[in-house]
């Protein structure tokens, strides 16, 4: 069985490597085929599994937009006798509608919507349309001369990155990152449920927010007891639970267990709080004491600035760099994202 993703193009290399971060720490085996940017195929998914695995992209993915179970791939000029051909009553309960996503295709998209619509109800009983609020939604993706018909079935939470972004939640401080990235880099550093993931500069609880939200158990820790406080405002307010903040510099840091991932953003630029200390000597403190606190296994994903040699710090501590990932934020911040690894 198969899966079409539509993805974000706000990053060419990010929604992939989620994707592919996902797939692992989730054991999903497949295929994957990245028909254009935006357009990712998963092939050869276990039928058995195939719902589980459906419900997990939806549940854990923040660059990918929609997720679909892929019915029918046809040439254009094909399409209405595959349409036809459908038994459409496997995927469509009371009311639908149809929506066309085109990449790369000059196809008229009211045109194709209503033509595929009509075929629908009029070779299947019991249905109408519904454009509203559809019950039952089909997608067709449209690449060049080829579509791709696909059944939503489980649909992301579009809204969620919207309402959660750092000024809407109750606490809030200049700088924050996204929840979206806040996602993306607990997912690059292969979280699962139940792990035991520290942010040891939780500033406002952005990635404790994100890595809880996909079941796993969060410690935060900050040098400011405002942020403590605020973070857990934060994580009440979005319904993370299995959760502790506290108030310590990293340097000072003393983990009772090792922990799963580290995931991070520390503090640089003029809107951080960093006690008199410089950016470098940050990431070089950080870097030679979180290393105690992580199980053999564990990955640190973190967030520098590019104007930081991180390789250097690496090369001088037990680290070393898995991927790397630069995102441009405004004219004088480039973020460089970075996943690492204990070197045994």
């Amino acid at each position: 069985m198969e899966l079409l993703l539509i993805q974000s193009q706000e990053h060419d290399k990010l929604p992939l490597a989620e994707l592919r971060a996902v797939l692992e720490v989730e054991e999903i085996e497949t295929d994957i085929k990245v028909v254009c940017p935006g357009i990712v195929l998963l092939n050869s998914l276990a039928e058995d599994k195939f719902d589980e695995y459906y419900q997990i992209l939806v549940r854990r993915l923040g660059y990918t937009h929609e997720v679909h179970q892929l019915i029918s791939t046809v040439e254009y000029e094909s399409l209405e006798d595959e349409v036809v051909s459908i038994d459409w009553s496997e995927f469509i309960k009371e009311n639908f509608a149809v929506r066309v996503k085109r990449f790369d295709s000059a196809i008229d998209t009211v045109a194709t919507e209503r033509r595929v619509g009509h075929l629908i109800l009029t070779n299947t009983d019991g249905i109408s349309v519904n454009l509203t609020e559809p019950k039952s939604f089909i997608r067709a993706v449209a690449h060049q001369n080829t579509v791709y018909l696909c059944y939503g079935k489980y649909q992301l939470n579009k809204k969620y990155f919207e309402i959660m972004k750092p000024h809407k939640r109750p606490f809030f401080h200049p700088g924050c990152m996204s929840p979206k990235l806040a996602r993306c880099m607990v997912n690059l550093a292969r979280v699962k449920e139940e792990d035991f993931v520290l942010d040891p500069f939780c500033g406002t609880g952005g990635i404790l927010i994100e890595a809880g939200l996909i079941g796993a158990k969060v410690i935060g820790s900050d040098i400011d007891w405002r942020m403590k406080r605020g973070a857990a405002t934060n994580l009440d307010y979005a319904g993370v639970t299995d959760y502790r903040t506290c108030v310590v510099d990293v340097r000072e840091l003393k983990m009772y267990e090792e922990v799963d991932a580290v995931v991070t953003d520390p503090p640089y630029g003029i809107s951080t709080t960093t006690c008199g200390e410089g950016t470098d000597g940050i990431f070089k403190e950080f870097l030679s004491s979180i290393e105690h606190s992580m199980k053999k296994d564990a990955l640190l994903v973190m967030a520098s600035p590019d104007s930081l040699d991180i390789d250097s710090l690496l090369d001088d501590v037990g680290f070393v760099l898995l991927e790397r990932y630069s995102i441009k934020m405004h004219k004088s911040l480039t973020r460089i994202i970075s996943v690492i690894a204990k070197i045994h």
